[in-house]
């Protein structure tokens, strides 16, 4: 029988980085079900007096998203922002050209800050730099920012919010290197509109982050030039850049698709090359970090999504079915992010609710977790603190488009004031268990306190509204002895191993 086995050294004086909490950041666009029929559904039984279900509040409250990006996404760049505020009675219906559909501007800027309140999230504010430019912008963020006094904080207290949002960070448009986008601009146009958008913002309200679009994704042809050229025109005026990724198997190949996450790491890594070749002819002191406020696994909805009717309110867009080897890349993604916390300080899962999502919902009816609902949640509220440089020695193999690719995915985490280690890992063997050795002698004292595991023997196998056939269980053998920790890892699988000072 082929066992695998790998070894790691876990020490915590060799940090990497704090985790910045945002970087279990999620999205809501308003686009297909997440907002209408997803979060908000007045005649629900399970809404509340504003209209949200309570059942998917207490789903995102599971999840510890502390982080949420807002309207958009495409819908962004043709989105009238004061459209979305006032009287719900007086606004107006809107064609939204971004995905074909309708919108009828029930939920608005107002609403949904309410609703973040009641997940416990911070709001990551988009604004449209497509159709709309400086002037809508700077106006947003005194609507939403200043205390009072003037024309659009006024307005907002009119509207019933006498205190300002306070709304930190910012997204200088979406994907605005893409032809599908409206507005869609070359590297120089987006660039200058983006300082000059930044520039007033930042007048209107000194103490917010802002965000500058990088490339839509590794393949563009733009890729790189883009981000050298936006970031010369906006680098004194961003902490941030942003990166985009989505993976599937279309080709059904598994050990391939599992190696994915390798091509996240090197986007990742060009991206800080970029910044910081960009820091270095600029003479700055200042470095820029990363905002992957677009990723996640899409490609199950690709084809069903052609049939969509046009100009449909809340029609089934973009409602990918997760199975368990969906899981299991998402788990691989996630780790790839916190090995680079150093720079990676936003993150942002697309997205929330219905819309490519962990969590979906029927209309008048129930909210489930989907597959990938259980990675991401377990690294939300257990991987809270320092990232450590573990040492992991791990066989390999070569898939089609991968060289090298280590069975062993793995990244450990230190909380020090709670004093809790944690190690996640995934075990990409598709053929065998993993026999994972780890020297944590500078963790005296420390003993397991759980092992979960996501394993199925179905790899294809989903989630449904009255099935869950895919679910965690706390039964893994990992222990600690004479400063090792010893675990094995099933064979495909999703691990988290938390330990804690006894």
């Amino acid at each position: 029988m082929t066992v695998h086995k790998a070894k790691m050294t876990i020490d915590k004086e060799y940090k990497v980085a704090e985790i910045d909490k945002r970087i279990y950041g999620s999205f809501i666009e308003h686009l297909g079900r997440a907002v209408y029929e997803g979060i908000y559904e007045p005649d629900h039984p399970e809404a509340d007096e504003s209209g949200f279900r309570k059942d998917v509040i207490k789903l995102v409250r599971e999840l510890k998203v502390p982080f949420i990006r807002y309207p958009g996404g495409n819908f962004v760049s043709g989105y009238n922002w004061e459209d979305g505020v006032g009287p719900v009675e007086q606004r107006p219906t809107r064609l939204d050209l971004a995905w074909a559909t309708t919108e009828p501007n029930l939920i608005g800027t107002n609403e949904f800050m309410d609703w973040a309140k009641l997940v416990g999230a911070e709001v990551n504010m988009a604004v449209n730099l497509g159709t709309r430019g400086i002037d809508a912008a700077r106006n947003l963020v005194e609507y939403c920012n200043h205390p009072s006094g003037s024309y659009y904080s006024d307005l907002r207290k009119s509207h019933g919010y006498k205190e300002p949002h306070k709304i930190k960070t910012w997204c200088l448009g979406n994907e605005m290197d893409g032809p599908w986008q409206i507005g869609h601009k070359t590297a120089a146009e987006y660039g200058r509109l983006a300082a000059e958008a930044a520039k007033v913002m930042k007048w209107t309200d000194p103490s917010i982050e802002l965000v500058a679009c990088g490339s839509s994704g590794s393949g563009m042809p733009t890729f790189i030039d883009w981000e050298t050229t936006v970031l010369d025109h906006t680098y004194e005026h961003v902490e941030y850049i942003s990166l985009h990724s989505y993976y599937g198997n279309r080709d059904n190949d598994l050990p391939n698709y599992l190696a994915r996450s390798l091509d996240m790491d090197h986007f990742i890594k060009t991206v800080i090359s970029v910044c910081d070749y960009m820091k270095a002819k600029k003479k700055s002191k200042k470095t820029i970090h990363l905002s992957y406020d677009e990723w996640n696994v899409w490609y199950h909805s690709n084809e069903k999504d052609k049939e969509a009717e046009r100009w449909a309110k809340a029609p089934h867009l973009l409602e990918d079915i997760y199975n368990f080897e969906d899981a299991l890349l998402v788990g691989c993604m996630l780790i790839t992010m916190l090995k680079h916390a150093d720079r990676v300080k936003i993150a942002c899962l697309a997205q929330l609710v219905n819309v490519i999502a962990p969590i979906m919902t029927d209309k008048g009816g129930e909210a489930w977790r989907q597959t990938i609902f259980y990675p991401f949640m377990h690294a939300s509220v257990y991987g809270r603190g320092t990232v450590l440089q573990t040492a992991v020695s791990s066989p390999k193999y070569d898939a089609k488009d991968f060289t090298d690719v280590p069975y062993l995915e793995s990244v450990s985490v230190f909380n020090e004031e709670a004093e809790e280690l944690t190690v996640f890992a995934v075990n990409r063997a598709t053929d065998a268990g993993l026999e994972m050795e780890a020297d944590m002698r500078s963790f005296e004292g420390y003993s397991v306190s759980e092992h979960i595991v996501l394993e199925h023997e179905d790899h294809k196998a989903t989630n449904e509204k009255d099935r869950n056939n895919v679910v965690p269980h706390s039964g893994g053998d990992a222990k600690v002895c004479d400063g090792r920790l010893t675990a094995h890892l099933p064979k495909l699988s999703w691990n988290v191993i938390r330990m804690k000072k006894q």
